[in-house]
């Protein structure tokens, strides 16, 4: 199965009609969703041929079962063969993309790249319509659920490829946090079983690590690295140096990524922010790392700027004035979003 030929096993016209349900969704763009197609046709045929059997040209893709192998090379043939640009890293690096927009699963076992398509969720009408609240973080109940949700999108940047305690290590993060000011940690739950199925953390900063936002972003991980010291340390509530607000996260599982819901959860990081301001009198100032394509995407709509760019990482810090954020009108700034 040669990955360059992949156009005449599965045609154009069919991958078109997948690409269109996949673009705009999650943060996919045309390129990446055709990128996306094409690899899904390629891992299904690749295993139907190494199970012994007879390939024909799909008009229809089914799910392959499990990881299946991909090197960087099939990938850079796979998605580049017919243009003049790509290389393998920028191959690899597309892989991590779709890794991070939650469509692969991807695992390497020292020789070579395994792949795992997740789900049909962009094809199939998975999104729950389950009715959501915004409520209070409850570190007795909430932490173990959310420090899973967070260790599935935190582990993109395999920083932590050896670190299988992620969970583990996000759950002690949170109940620290939760001690030392839970008023900025708020969850998305679910009516119907109280589950929490979004979460964010507003973190006010201290003085003393302001430094850290004209930075590389990278040294200011915390959830997805190994280090057990946080770079960034918390401002006591009455600080009245404290001016910067860090959305140190901010999830919604993708079964609930609807407008609706995205919508919901922003209204009340504003009312979160306004109890915030009793407690931190001068805070002006927003800061956040986008760790997705989907989260640079929504940044982008709510305004915030692009300042620190990471030399090493596809990181970069994003501002915004609180005052503007204030301001915004949440339903008209996520009106070019395309998730429902």
């Amino acid at each position: 199965m040669n990955p360059a030929s992949i156009d005449h096993w599965f045609p154009i016209e069919q991958q078109r009609k997948y690409v269109s349900l996949f673009k705009g969704k999650l943060g996919l763009t045309r390129r990446r969703a055709e990128y996306f197609v094409k690899l899904w046709a390629y891992l299904w045929l690749k295993q139907q041929q190494e199970l012994g059997k007879h390939l024909q040209p799909l008009t229809e893709l089914d799910l392959p079962e499990g990881f299946v192998s991909c090197t960087h090379r099939e990938a850079y043939e796979l998605f580049y063969s017919q243009q003049e640009r790509g290389s393998d890293r920028a191959a690899g690096m597309m892989i991590d993309k779709l890794v991070a927009l939650g469509l692969i699963d991807k695992e390497f076992d020292g020789n070579t790249n395994s792949i795992r398509i997740r789900s049909l969720l962009p094809l199939q009408s998975t999104q729950k319509s389950t009715e959501l609240i915004p409520d209070a973080f409850n570190p007795r109940t909430d932490t173990i659920p959310v420090a899973n949700l967070l260790a599935k999108f935190n582990n993109v940047l395999n920083i932590n490829k050896q670190n299988t305690a992620l969970p583990y290590r996000i759950a002690k993060i949170l109940r620290t946090w939760a001690e030392q000011y839970p008023i900025g940690m708020r969850v998305l739950r679910s009516c119907d079983t109280d589950h929490p199925v979004g979460f964010y953390i507003l973190y006010p900063i201290a003085q003393e690590s302001e430094e850290n936002y004209f930075l590389p972003p990278s040294k200011s991980l915390h959830l997805s690295s190994v280090s057990e010291i946080d770079p960034i340390k918390m401002a006591l509530p009455g600080d009245r140096d404290c001016t910067f607000i860090h959305v140190r996260s901010w999830i919604i599982d993708t079964d609930y990524l609807q407008k609706v819901n995205l919508c919901k959860f922003l209204k009340d990081a504003k009312k979160t922010l306004t109890r915030m301001q009793v407690d931190y009198p001068n805070l002006c100032d927003i800061y956040t790392l986008p760790m997705h394509p989907g989260d640079e995407q929504l940044a982008s709509a709510l305004g915030f700027q692009k300042t620190s760019q990471d030399p090493q990482l596809p990181l970069c810090w994003v501002y915004i004035p609180l005052d503007k954020f204030m301001a915004l009108d949440i339903g008209q700034a996520l009106s070019v979003l395309k998730l429902d």
